[in-house]
């Protein structure tokens, strides 16, 4: 039977409970464990496809479609196990799901309540689509105390009287301030929050606590005497400066020990493999090269709306032993701007990324960012929208098409980039018209691309024939239009099955300038960079003539 692991978090929103419950699973697999992560959000939308950036950081979109919560990409990242649609829910879908049910007659004329229905559908959820895994991981969202997760708390206290407290343990991750007038760290909100927990049924089993500074004896003591809980479960999680350095601090601290103790699992358990996590931080503490990479995105105030991307970004540096530094530029900035101003900009800046997005603010700052890589052979990377930009831009410039544009910003343009009203997914037609809902009416989830042999983009994916990348937007590049870019060096390296979508463009007789239609930072990974950063930091890299 599957244990169950339930994270938590009080006092403060923002803890890191995402990355804590990456971390933990990180562990157990180094023990030879099958783990599955999963999210619950309490909050009242379906999913976060419609959310700004700015509000929840960016959008998650995994293997099979699914507009997903950020820490979603944590746990992939840090597990390389894929995460699918049925590991996420939100309360809106979880709702939604109820009165579904209700409408179509399935609660046999029953009064529908908060108790049992929602709190049912949310066990089935916990239940639903497990296979063969050891450990199963549930972060639930929010802040303990806040209102709309009270029925999440509920339905897992529940639940672990089901299936056995034996068979679920319950880790609360808090915060604990450092007073510097008083010099002294502070565990009354630690103790006010499980208190909160414990007004939930919950008792905590393992408190994982957020720290500046090291925990004494005696506050270890005064947090386990006040909170319920043995004192070796008292978990200190130090700051680190990098996320990378995580699972070693919580192993160091015993972390995964006391967990499989209290599953009465750790004496036959296998002794964790660490060796990939040591490689990854010894390289952290010892970069060989450095280069700078200028992003220039619509959501540069809010690092978490490009949160896979830099992590990507990160693993291409690991890659190359390279500290790769990131100069956030907002678009629009650059649309007021001399050229002399533009060049200050760009100093010392090795490789230009133009990240995804939506709307119409920045869009020319994109474009002028674009056309400095394009003429001055400075490496460039354009990701979904940063691709569309660039051949609108391309078109304006290379073509003379000067009211080049995309309908998605104006109907007053020639059409480089247009609204896509069908295509297949698993063999079956989708059709969008602009008067869809906006929520997961996009492309979204894997589909297949077919690379152009002799393409730069087909030697970075080691000569493939066909790769599958993760999409998530509406607007397609037309193709004529890119067909007569080829006349101009910007060749299709890219194509959808149909021959019908561009998926990849690049410019010959540039150092490195590739735009790509989907999301490749969703598919990073620590131990494994993406092709096409890892080609991108070694353009950079050139750059610096450091290699």
């Amino acid at each position: 039977m599957a244990k169950y692991i339930f994270i938590t978090g009080g006092v403060v929103s923002s803890l890191g409970k995402g990355m804590a419950s990456a971390a933990i699973g990180s562990l157990l697999q180094a023990r030879g464990y099958k783990v599955r992560m999963r999210k619950m959000d309490p909050y009242l939308n379906i999913d976060p496809g419609t959310m700004s950036p700015y509000q929840h950081g960016e959008v998650f979109v995994t293997e099979d479609g699914a507009e997903t919560d950020l820490d979603l990409g944590h746990y992939e990242r840090f597990t390389g196990v894929p995460c699918h649609r049925t590991d996420s829910i939100s309360g809106g879908k979880i709702y939604y799901n109820v009165l579904m049910k209700e409408r179509h007659g399935e609660y046999l004329g029953a009064t529908v309540q908060a108790i049992p229905h929602v709190t049912d559908e949310i066990k089935h959820f916990i239940e639903s689509a497990l296979t063969d895994e050891d450990f199963v991981l549930y972060e639930i969202g929010g802040t303990v105390g806040d209102i709309e997760g009270t029925l999440f708390l509920e339905a897992v206290r529940q639940f672990a009287i089901t299936v056995g407290r034996n068979n679920c343990l319950f880790l609360h991750l808090t915060l604990l301030p450092y007073i510097p007038t008083a010099g002294e760290l502070k565990t009354k909100p630690t103790q006010h929050s499980v208190k909160k927990l414990l007004e939930t049924g919950i008792q905590p089993d393992i408190l994982l606590c957020r720290s500046q500074l090291m925990l004494s004896d005696s506050e270890r003591r005064k947090i386990g005497l006040f909170c319920n809980i043995n004192p070796q479960n008292v978990i200190i999680a130090l700051d680190a400066d990098s996320i990378y350095k995580i699972p070693l601090q919580y192993h160091d601290e015993g972390l995964d020990r006391q967990i499989l103790k209290h599953f009465g699992m750790l004496e036959n358990a296998p002794d964790p493999n660490l060796e990939k996590w040591q490689k990854i931080v010894h390289t952290i503490n010892a970069w060989e090269h450095e280069t700078t990479i200028g992003v220039v995105g619509k959501y540069c105030g809010l690092p978490d709306a490009y949160k896979s991307l830099n992590e990507a970004l990160f693993h291409a540096g690991i890659a190359h032993k390279t500290k790769v530094n990131i100069k956030w530029i907002e678009s629009d900035t650059l649309e007021t701007m001399t050229e002399e101003q533009i060049n200050t900009v760009f100093h010392g800046i090795h490789g230009i990324l133009v990240p995804g997005g939506f709307g119409q603010r920045g869009i020319e700052g994109k474009m002028i960012a674009e056309h400095y890589a394009r003429t001055r052979k400075i490496p460039f990377f354009g990701i979904c929208l940063g691709m569309q930009t660039a051949v609108i831009e391309a078109s304006r410039n290379l073509l003379g098409i000067k009211d080049a544009n995309s309908t998605e910003f104006t109907e007053d343009c020639t059409p480089v980039v247009a609204l896509m009203t069908q295509w297949e997914q698993d063999g079956r037609k989708q059709v969008r018209t602009k008067q869809n809902d906006m929520g997961g009416t996009m492309r979204l989830g894997a589909y297949p691309c077919q690379l152009k042999q002799g393409s730069l983009a087909a030697k970075l994916y080691d000569n493939a024939d066909v790769i599958y990348e993760r999409h998530r937007h509406r607007y397609e590049v037309d193709i004529k239009i890119a067909k007569r870019l080829e006349e101009k060096g910007m060749i299709i390296s890219g194509l959808s099955p149909d021959k019908m979508l561009p998926e990849i463009i690049e410019l010959q007789d540039h150092p490195f300038y590739i735009g790509v239609q989907f999301h490749p930072e969703f598919k990073s990974r620590a131990f494994e960079a993406h092709p096409l950063f890892k080609g991108f930091i070694a353009a950079a890299l050139k750059q610096t003539k450091l290699i």
